[in-house]
């Protein structure tokens, strides 16, 4: 006991002596192969197995269908580059909203994390969570629906887990996404090895004629790429934690070009398995495509298709609550939400506060349940705001050339980008106009209201509240302030 005192007292001294205090600040635990099996495990979810039958239904044909598959893969790719380019630029971590802060001010930035705190990134991360419920609860009642109090159940269980094991350790919450992703390529191989023995045996009926009778509009484009992208949804995931990684000069380009790439591949090949083994009026037919698949293929295993779909979806959740709380902490650390939000705990060096957060808003989102077409909706906000940032990284081609950038790319690929975002945003709207799109941009524009009472215009009587229950969460939680910002 004497030489560990001693010893402490020693290292003390030295660290006065130095000058260098311990910092208390979100560690860098995630390499390259953690990068990838983020990106890799985000994106797979439960987008591949529900997205197939609405890209059908909307370009009516294999061929396009096929077709909008790989452009969504090269779009998510291009999309994915330009964020490279301001990932190592600016490197802090929550996604768009340092990109937004630095570009063009706190006002899009904030309005950024208004509508992805509240509303997109929590809806996605329940929605998520309800297919996972539903895919585990269906064995169990076979021939019939799942009851709802069970899925929800379940559903808020698993939110429960994800959120713990996050907020418990970083590399823990990256140990998790690694085995995750391990188990969901094994459903991605057994779906495009058996689809493919399929096809060996000559079934290649369903590929005639595979852009026969094709009858698209602009409109059913864009909701075929709204469809095709959410399974993609994902590919600026690793943005979010740029300052936890490992080298992130190599490592987060290096982890884009490998992981989105062997995701469209897959996407690609996972549909022709499909294809091979049903027709696209037997898909379309189909109540989840992927346990169809199942049930004529792998019979009498055919259990095995919905119990690997649910790591599939446990594992986005995971990358999902794994990287949006990174957002959150960001926004407090910048004093756009509360101020508690930016600590990290003082044990675990995670930030815990900015993932219960988190986990709380996802679990009030599962009690209404049915809230897809609330996510659709605000999917077209998700691409407003692709298109804004990467606008931003035009835009700071001119007005920031001080900036290092170790990675360049041609100025031709973000603007591609941001047309098609425009095109994205527009085209529903302009093909199948509805009320929801106007409420979806009054909801972002009310942010304002909470930005000027709450952060430009800092009020005294809500400091006053503010600041108990901040000291008070700070001791229950054992968090304190990061004590230095990353540069």
């Amino acid at each position: 006991m004497e030489e560990k005192s001693l010893r402490r007292r020693r290292e003390d001294e030295k660290s006065i002596q130095s000058n260098e205090p311990k910092t208390t600040s979100l560690q860098k635990e995630v390499g390259l192969l953690s990068g990838i099996c983020i990106i890799v495990g985000t994106i797979i979810g439960s987008g591949i197995f529900i997205s197939p039958k609405s890209v059908l239904a909307n370009t009516e044909a294999v061929g396009p269908c096929l077709i909008i598959w790989a452009s969504c893969g090269i779009l998510a790719t291009l999309g994915a580059l330009c964020f490279a380019e301001l990932g190592t630029m600016i490197t802090k971590s929550g996604g768009e909203y340092p990109y937004l802060m630095e570009a063009f001010g706190p006002i899009p930035a904030y309005l950024f994390s208004w509508t992805s705190l509240v509303v997109m990134k929590p809806s996605s991360f329940a929605i998520i969570c309800l297919s996972f419920s539903e895919y585990v609860c269906a064995p169990f009642y076979v021939g019939c629906k799942p009851p709802d109090t069970v899925v929800k159940c379940l559903a808020a269980a698993a939110i429960l887990l994800i959120t713990t094991v996050n907020a418990l350790s970083v590399r823990l919450g990256s140990y998790v996404q690694n085995v995750f992703t391990a188990a969901k390529l094994v459903i991605v191989a057994i779906i495009i090895i058996s689809g493919f023995v399929f096809l060996a045996q000559g079934n290649t009926k369903n590929f005639q004629n595979s852009f026969e009778g094709v009858q698209t509009s602009v409109g059913t484009i864009s909701l075929a790429f709204y469809n095709g992208l959410w399974a993609y949804d994902g590919w600026n995931q690793l943005n979010y934690i740029t300052e936890e990684l490992r080298n992130p000069y190599r490592n987060l380009p290096l982890a884009i070009v490998i992981g989105i790439p062997l995701v469209t591949v897959c996407y690609i090949l996972m549909n022709i398995s499909y294809f091979t083994v049903m027709t696209p009026t037997e898909l379309l037919q189909s109540q989840a495509v992927a346990v169809t698949f199942g049930d004529r293929v792998l019979y009498p295993a055919s259990w095995v298709v919905p119990f690997f779909v649910a790591f599939s979806t446990i594992g986005a959740a995971n990358g999902t609550c794994f990287t949006a709380g990174r957002l959150i902490y960001v926004a407090g650390r910048e004093g756009h939400m509360l101020k508690v939000l930016s600590y990290i705990s003082v044990k675990r060096l995670t930030p815990a506060p900015a993932l219960i957060f988190y986990g709380i808003i996802a679990t009030i989102y599962i009690i209404p349940g049915d809230i897809n077409s609330l996510v659709n909706y605000f999917s077209f906000a998700a691409w407003l705001f692709y298109g804004v940032t990467i606008l931003g990284l035009i835009v700071m081609r001119f007005t920031r050339k001080d900036l290092e950038r170790p990675i360049k790319v041609p100025i031709v690929i973000p603007i591609f980008v941001l047309v098609v975002s425009v095109f994205l945003v527009l085209a529903p709207i302009i093909s199948t106009p509805a009320w929801e799109y106007l409420y979806c941009v009054l909801f972002i524009l009310s942010g304002l209201i909470f930005y000027f009472l709450f952060v430009h215009y800092k009020f005294k009587w809500a400091q006053k509240i503010s600041r108990p229950v901040t000291m008070h969460l700070q001791m229950l939680l054992e968090v304190v302030p990061p004590e230095k910002d990353p540069e």
